[in-house]
């Protein structure tokens, strides 16, 4: 069916923009590319989303009592006459090319339109926790109920969004009026619809735990489990926690979306982690040793895991055994053999570390160090000629023998196993369709820590926010480092338990380059800003 609001091809050797640009001129109305137009996303969502979709229009902005909107034929007054009647606001129009403006549309997934899809067909299998795909879980059989249907739709489609705007996470958090949905984007949360009314919480909440054949009348203790859907012919896992707050249970889904991640692995390389160049040399040097420790620290979602596969990815040959201990095994990667975690059963890091060191092995690699007996058995294993390669949970290099050494393991031996111990954050990265660049004024350096006359007339890159990063200014993230070489003299500070400022004085005079040198040439570069990396660096004085 033809858009009520479709340009009529006058002239068949005009471009569409062009096109565009001369219906503006006839019909005196602003001409607008909306791939530099600033979008305001809470403006967007306030329109009904069928309004847009049905007759192709985008709302701009809001000018006193009048709405800014952007059509692609302003010529059919008999179409902004029912828009204005149906909106209750008068209009301002503007003009934008048609496949821009369906462009935008298609980009701002509301909820309202989710479900439309969800409604016309857009289904899920819902498989069981067990590895066969063969076996469905009929949720219309287990809950029958009729009224049961819009939340079981409701569910469906906020996951079929979070997997369409690449979210690695799913949050419901309950309060005392609502229900919120959020998705973590590139690492940081952002509402993915509107509130929802609090009496539908513990109908989603049941709906969620039968997908993951949890306990449904179980409302007061933290329960774990897991599902697996079936999305555009992949399969797709969500590790799913459930947690009880004054308000009522919590509830994070994430997001393992093994099949796709597992074709980035197999190109994966330390290259396209985000390594300066002088410590992706000294790494690769410490990853190609023939036994030893390579331990990676960081908090929890660091890309700790990542940089580790690809480390594997690297040196792993037909004249190798690689095997891995993971919880759980979040991608898998030919040629290595990977080992899930399964404490219910009783496989722990420990006791399958065991059996691993029987199975004749080359290259370990321990997911976490959680426990003293790990740990112990780890080191062991680098002490007597396996290359180890693991994560542990701490601030920074000089951080992680404290973290060790509260474990009860002996210093001596965990310092004599250690290769290397590399720090590592993730940063977003600026979007490139909407980035401009500023400079900024003495006093804003020194508030970032920086020295004037290092960065005096520097151009800092930043993202204004646009269709393509939904108005956030970032898209993906890249990994800022230090990594510690253990030499003769390092290893004697750690041993006599020398303060941390006194190793890391050391370790710079040696040329160790530290998280802020890391996070300051990416913002140097153009890869990240100022305020992106103050949020997992500290700021330091005079740099």
């Amino acid at each position: 069916m033809a858009s009520p609001l479709a340009i009529p091809i006058a002239n068949p050797e005009l471009n569409e923009t062009e096109r565009a640009q001369l219906m503006a001129r006839r019909y005196h109305c602003e001409f607008v590319d909306l791939r530099d137009f600033k979008i305001q996303h809470e403006l967007v969502k306030s329109v009904p989303v069928e309004l847009m979709f049905r007759y192709n229009f985008i709302p701009l902005e809001q000018l006193g009592d009048r709405l800014v909107i952007a059509v692609s034929d302003p010529s059919r007054l008999m179409v902004l006459d029912e828009i204005s009647g149906l909106l209750g606001t008068r209009l301002i129009t503007r003009v934008a090319t048609l496949s821009q403006i369906t462009d935008l549309l298609k980009k701002t997934e509301q909820s309202q339109r989710v479900l439309e899809e969800a409604s016309e067909g857009m289904t899920f299998d819902v498989l069981s926790a067990e590895d066969n795909p063969d076996e469905n879980i009929s949720i219309e059989r287990l809950t029958s109920e009729d009224d049961i249907s819009p939340i079981i739709r409701l569910v469906d489609t906020t996951i079929f969004s979070a997997l369409e705007r690449r979210a690695s996470d799913i949050h419901l958090e309950t309060y005392d009026d609502s229900l919120l949905v959020k998705y973590r984007i590139d690492g940081v949360l952002q509402q993915a619809m509107a509130p929802i009314a609090r009496e539908h919480h513990q109908t989603i909440l049941s709906r969620i735990k039968v997908m993951s054949e949890l306990d449904i009348a179980e409302r007061r203790v933290p329960q774990d489990g897991r599902f697996r859907v079936r999305y555009k012919g992949r399969l797709i896992d969500f590790r799913v926690s459930i947690m009880p707050t004054v308000h009522g249970e919590n509830c994070v889904l994430r997001v393992l979306d093994k099949e796709s991640m597992s074709e980035k692995f197999k190109k994966l390389s330390l290259d396209v982690v985000g390594f300066g160049a002088e410590d992706l040399r000294r790494f690769r040097k410490y990853i190609k040793e023939p036994y030893g420790m390579v331990l990676v620290t960081g908090p929890t979602g660091s890309g700790k895991t990542t940089t580790l596969y690809a480390a594997l990815n690297e040196i792993k040959s037909e004249e190798d055994k690689i095997i891995t201990i993971e919880d759980p095994v979040e991608y898998q990667i030919r040629g290595i053999t990977q080992i899930p975690v399964n404490e219910k059963k009783g496989l722990t890091f420990a006791r399958g570390l065991r059996s691993i060191l029987r199975h004749d092995p080359d290259k370990i690699l321990v997911g976490e160090i959680r426990d003293a007996e790990t740990a112990q058995i780890a080191i062991n294993s680098a002490l007597t000629g396996h290359l180890v390669f693991t994560t542990v949970h701490a601030n920074n290099v000089v951080d992680v023998l404290g973290r060790f050494l509260n474990m009860g393991v002996e210093p001596y031996n965990f310092v004599s196993a250690l290769n290397c111990i590399l720090a590592q954050r993730l940063v977003r990265q600026i979007c490139d369709f909407c980035a401009t660049t500023r400079t900024y004024s003495n006093a804003e350096m020194l508030a970032n820590g920086l020295n004037p006359d290092d960065w005096q007339g520097h151009q800092f890159r930043e993202g204004t926010g646009c269709i393509e990063c939904s108005g956030t200014g970032f898209r993906g993230r890249s990994a800022i480092h230090e990594l510690l070489e253990l030499d003769d003299e390092i290893r004697e500070l750690l041993l006599v338990k020398a303060p941390g400022s006194e190793i890391r004085r050391k370790a710079k005079d040696k040329g160790m380059a530290f998280l802020r040198d890391s996070a300051l040439e990416r913002v140097r570069a153009g890869i990240t800003t100022m305020h992106e990396i103050n949020k997992v660096t500290f700021i330091e004085s005079g740099r």
